[in-house]
Formats: structure tokens, sequence, C-alpha cells
């Protein structure tokens, strides 16, 4: 028993519970499972192995950038020291998902802050155990969503009593708890240790972004996830035949251009609507797929993602065929939502808002 799950069903004193993001758009999350690490970014930040309070984080970030606003300073400091010197083995650590939209991975902090080369970089990363890499976001309370959707790369969740209810995820058991006034629903449910006027303020954009992929999850399973990026490849201009439910041959849609799909490119499109991310097996038998139907090029949607083994040998596929995770499908939702047919539209009610766009933290 981890001794998050042991404070948990003891109700001792609680472990503290930190948001470790893993990239901007989540390009690390699948290296940081693959390593069991947390990663985050900060790259031009040099080694801090050593440096032994916030005030030498501080000016180890203001000698890199002398000239940055003071408050960013300040804030980028407070996330280096909280990931540096105030993160403990034990701990509990939680990294939403943006590649795999709908869940949250969470682990324990295993060891002490290391300065290590991955894949030709210089990276300030912690061990974590990833007890649970995949839990769904519905396990969670709406107010510890909005706690985990802070606008940083690093920082601890204590709000609503998050330490012991995040704690029982982690031993699988339900957050029974949930807010019931508008106190306890605000979203600056974080402490970084910065100026009493500063808040962590929550990223709008992304916690936006959660409730469309939440609503497409359950409103499209399956096979009408499929009927899904049909009407998405047609909005883009492509004639399409969708295969029926059930064994599709190794394809689900075929694309082709022009009135009667008779022009290139002519696309070969697998479409997975499992959480899970899938591996090369997968591309592979696409790539198959393309050399029976005599396509130019495929398309293989995963909403759950991919493994790091498929990405790394999709890139011998460049020219011919295209990978979309959930982010790369609602952005195609987005760009072409004007032009898909009404019905969905109905059924994926969105409105464009505008949002200013905070610069004073690192994802």
């Amino acid at each position: 028993m981890t001794s998050a799950s042991h404070d948990a069903a003891n109700n001792t004193a609680p472990s503290p519970v930190w948001l470790v993001r893993a990239g901007a758009k989540g390009e690390d999350e699948a290296l940081a499972l693959e390593l069991n690490l947390a990663v985050i970014g900060f790259t031009e930040i040099p080694d801090l192995t050593g440096v032994s309070n916030r005030e030498a984080v501080l000016e180890r970030v203001q000698s890199v950038s002398p000239d940055a606003r003071p408050n960013r300073i300040r804030n980028r400091a407070g996330q280096l020291n909280a990931f540096v010197l105030r993160m403990k083995e034990g701990d509990i650590v939680a990294l939403p998902f943006k590649t795999r939209p709908g869940h949250i991975a969470l682990g324990c902090v295993s060891g002490e802050y290391r300065y290590e080369r991955i894949e030709g970089v210089m990276r300030h990363t912690r061990p974590v155990d990833w007890i649970r890499p995949d839990v769904p976001r519905s396990e969670f309370g709406q107010d510890l969503l909005y706690s985990l959707g802070a606008f940083l790369t690093v920082c601890r969740i204590k709000r609503n009593n998050a330490e012991n209810r995040i704690a029982a995820i982690l031993a699988r058991s339900r957050d029974h708890y949930r807010a019931e006034s508008n106190e306890h629903q605000r979203p600056a449910d974080v402490d970084l240790e910065l100026e009493p006027d500063d808040e962590a303020a929550p990223d709008i954009t992304q916690i936006a972004r959660d409730q469309i992929f939440e609503h497409i999850r359950s409103r499209f399973p399956g096979h009408e996830f499929a009927q899904l990026v049909e009407a998405v490849l047609q909005a883009e201009g492509y004639f399409t035949l969708l295969s029926p439910p059930g064994p599709d041959g190794g394809v689900d849609i075929l694309a082709g251009s022009g009135p009667l799909g008779f022009e290139s490119p002519k696309l070969c499109v697998q479409v997975k609507a499992t959480a899970n991310a899938v591996d090369v097996t997968v591309l592979r038998s696409l790539r198959g797929t393309m050399q029976s139907f005599n396509s130019d090029q495929g398309l293989l949607v995963s909403w759950g993602g991919f493994t790091r083994d498929l990405e790394r040998e999709a890139r011998q596929s460049f020219f011919t065929v295209r990978l979309w995770g959930a982010d790369d499908f609602v952005d195609a939702i987005c760009r072409n939502y004007e032009r898909l047919p009404e019905q969905i539209q109905n059924d994926i009610p969105l409105e464009r808002v505008w949002t200013l766009v905070r610069d004073d933290s690192e994802y």
C-alpha cells in the first residue's frame, strides 16, 4: 500500500497533492508515463541541483531572464521551487492529460529532483510511480477538476479537502464529496506561495475543451464516433463511404476528393473510439489497408491517443499518414463547425468566445 493510500485508509495527515503538467500540448505525457517521471518544461533554466531555498531558485531564474516582468519571474521561480524543494517522496502527483482527454494520471513521487538528459535535451524531472495512469475524469468532483485546470505547470492542490479526496481516488475509492457553495467552486484552488494579490488562474481554454471532450465522448460512442468523423471529412470537401457497424476489414471510412470521390487525395480512414492509446499494430494495419485499396494517404483517428512506439514509427509515414488524437479532432470540428450538418451542430452546441490570454505562466 502506498503512503498516500495508507493516509486515506487511516485518516492520518494526508500527503500533499501536486498538479504537474507535461507540456503545453501534452507533448511529454507519453514520455512521463514510459519513463516513470514527472517531466516539466523550463528548459532554458539550468540545473537546480543543490539549491537550498526559494531565494536561490529566484536568483537562478532572474539570471536567465533579467528583463522579464517581476511577476513572471516570481511565478516561474515559485513553480520550480515547488518542483525541486517542496515536493517530497510520497507526495501525490496528478497529471491531467491533453493527449488523452477524459483521463488523469495519478502517482506518487519516488525520488529526489534530477536534471538529466532525455532524448538529447536536459530536463527537470522527478521520479514518479504512476499507480493509476488512466483515471477517468468522471471519478473527480467538478470542484477538483477546476483545481486541476489551473493555468500552471506545477502547483499544490489543497482546497475542498482535495488531499484526502485524491488519495482516496488513488486507492480506488470514489470521490463522494461535492462542493455545496460558490466559495468551494472557485477554480483558483492552488497554493504556489505567490504574492497575496496573485492567484493561479484557471486555464479557461482547457476547461472549455475538457467539457467539449467529455460531451463528444459520451454523445458519440462506438460507431457513432466514426459517423462524426465522416461528417467532419465531408465538411472538409471529401466524398465518403462509411463501413457499417461490425468488422470493417481494416478501414472505417473511404474518402476521395472531387464530386464523386474519384480524385486525389484518396484516403483510408481508421477510427478508434476507445479510451486506450492505440499501438503500432494499428498503424501497420492501416498501411496495409492503404495498399489494398490503392489509396494515396491514410488517416488514423484515435480518441485515446497513441503510444510512443506508434508516434515514432508514424514519422516514417509522414507524407502518407496523418494521426488525429482527440485534440486534433476537436480542432477539426471547430474549423469546420459551420459546415457540419445542423443535426450535429445541435448535438454539439458550440459558441466562439474570446478570452484574454495570460502570458505570466509557463505550462
